[in-house]
């Protein structure tokens, strides 16, 4: 009886002690990196080689991260291929990886550097992490051996993984996660056997993590929230921007405010290629954010987030569902986007109210414009359908956007610069899932915080007019269940095409770039 009662007290001072170290807000870092590339020959270089470039790179980022904890913040995060870069062959790669144990193994390799063979990109990161009190992610590569008896094993004899890192303010490795949606041109890695849902426990909330392309599929991006209920989410990411739908400071923004989590998106900084666009987003609204298509410096961003951030439940067709559609006296056209046939309505007056249908998305809209300029065209437009250029998901949309010129046929075309201001608009769709993303983008390529919200009946409204001309107020909604819906024949001609298309879009970069 005594025991049980002392037990019972151990536990509640416990239970005291954790309340009482808890933290009710955090200061989080993101640093977007201009990485030092290595020369692409595709011959691997020596260890010794690889190793140099690499502490290169962590010397930047050592810089970051020292700046980032003199200005209080508890955890920072670093791009995807941050450390060595991405033109890489499997051979070429393989000088720039150590065997990364899993954090089970209780192990803090500043202290121990040698315990699982040479590791000193791991060693200077828990040192890192240890000297500066502060939670470091960052993005290496994993290699693991394996032999004929693994049926899966590369001809090579080594598996090779995509891998965010995670050391706690003491050095200690408190997790490891092997990238799970590899994207085009990332030959050099393989896909782990099962998907890895990877969560660690800290004293600002508990933490989820995952990488760039991940974020588009259910998993581990989806099961981490909704099974597993993290507070915030790390995402190392080399995002390349494609407009209208998918720049980075837009789409990451949006999925915090879907999913309703804290989200930390570090991107590599490389015009050339598109890549930048990194922040700090709650999911009411952005608390830091950074796009530079200008120059070729890196930057770090801070921002206080809640450890525990609230989240309000949306019936995202609720609203869309009850209503009457609203004027279809427009001709509809088709329009394409990012490879996908919206239908589209055009947006002729300066007030209106329009509903597009396609197949069983109906998207409703309510607008008044501060003038309706000769100059520029907005159209409303739907997509539900299976998207199959750079990867398989099947995606239900309702937009407003800018076309890139007067002409319709424009509609959906990447444009980056808009003149026309909204005084309102009011956006809904009668969605067939609980996945969708709300994104404000603005002239420029900017957001627009506490300048819109989402009600709980699904409409993405805004709240003031907007303080820029708009390019795209978008639900962009995921269909999970359906990425592998359509028939074998229609889904070989997909491919087919992707194919093709991708083969146009690279040669049309490397004219360009």
């Amino acid at each position: 009886m005594i025991t049980s009662q002392l037990l019972t007290y151990v536990a509640i001072l416990v239970l005291c002690i954790l309340r009482a170290s808890s933290l009710d807000t955090f200061i989080a870092a993101v640093y977007e990196h201009a990485v030092i590339l290595p020369n692409t020959t595709g011959t691997p270089v020596s260890p010794e080689e690889a190793l140099a470039l690499m502490n290169r790179n962590l010397d930047l980022l050592e810089g970051a991260i020292t700046s980032a904890a003199k200005q209080g913040a508890h955890i920072i995060v670093t791009p995807e291929d941050g450390i060595y870069g991405w033109d890489f062959n499997r051979a070429s790669l393989y000088p720039y990886l150590e065997d990364i144990p899993d954090p089970q193994v209780n192990w803090i390799p500043c202290n121990n550097p040698n315990r699982f063979g040479q590791t000193p990109v791991q060693e200077r990161l828990s040192c890192l992490a240890k000297d500066n009190s502060i939670y470091v992610v960052a993005n290496i590569g994993d290699k693991k051996l394996c032999n004929a008896s693994d049926p899966q094993c590369p001809p090579d004899g080594w598996y090779q993984y995509n891998t965010d890192v995670v050391f706690d303010s003491q050095g200690k490795l408190v997790a490891r996660y092997h990238k799970q949606n590899l994207f085009m041109g990332e030959e050099q890695f393989n896909v782990p056997k099962e998907p890895e849902v990877v969560t660690f426990d800290t004293t600002f909330g508990k933490f989820g993590i995952f990488t760039c392309f991940d974020i588009l599929f259910h998993d581990p991006a989806v099961t981490l929230v909704k099974d597993h209920h993290v507070d915030t989410i790390l995402f190392p990411t080399a995002w390349m921007n494609v407009l209208p739908h998918l720049s980075a400071i837009e789409f990451h923004s949006a999925w915090a405010m879907g999913m309703g989590v804290n989200f930390l998106a570090a991107n590599t900084h490389c015009p050339s290629k598109k890549m930048t666009g990194s922040g700090i987003y709650a999911p009411d609204s952005p608390r830091a954010f950074h796009y530079d298509m200008k120059t070729e410096e890196g930057k770090l961003l801070l921002a206080q987030l809640d450890s525990h951030p609230h989240h309000t439940v949306v019936n995202w067709a609720s609203y869309a569902s009850s209503i009457e559609p609203l004027s279809k006296g427009n001709q509809e056209f088709k329009g394409t986007v990012f490879f996908d046939e919206f239908t589209f309505v055009g947006l002729t007056e300066a007030t209106g109210n329009y509903t597009v249908c396609q197949k069983d998305l109906c998207c409703h809209l309510s607008y008044k414009m501060s003038e309706k300029r000769s100059d520029e065209v907005y159209a409303l437009g739907a997509f539900d359908g299976l998207h199959t250029v750079e990867g398989h998901y099947y995606l239900q949309i309702c937009t407003l956007l800018k076309c890139r010129t007067t002409g319709l046929n424009t509609c959906g075309h990447s444009v980056e610069t808009a003149s026309t201001m909204f005084e309102m608009f009011s956006l809904s769709g009668t969605f067939g899932t609980q996945y969708v993303f709300p994104e404000v983008l603005l002239s420029d390529t900017k957001l627009a915080p506490e300048e819109f919200q989402v009600s709980s009946d699904g409409r993405l409204m805004s709240l003031k007019p907007t303080s820029g001309p708009v390019l795209t107020v978008t639900l962009f909604g995921r269909l999970y269940e359906k990425d592998q819906a359509s028939d074998a024949s229609s889904d070989l001609t997909a491919q087919a095409l992707g194919i093709i298309l991708t083969v146009v879009i690279n040669i049309v970069c490397s004219l360009f770039w």
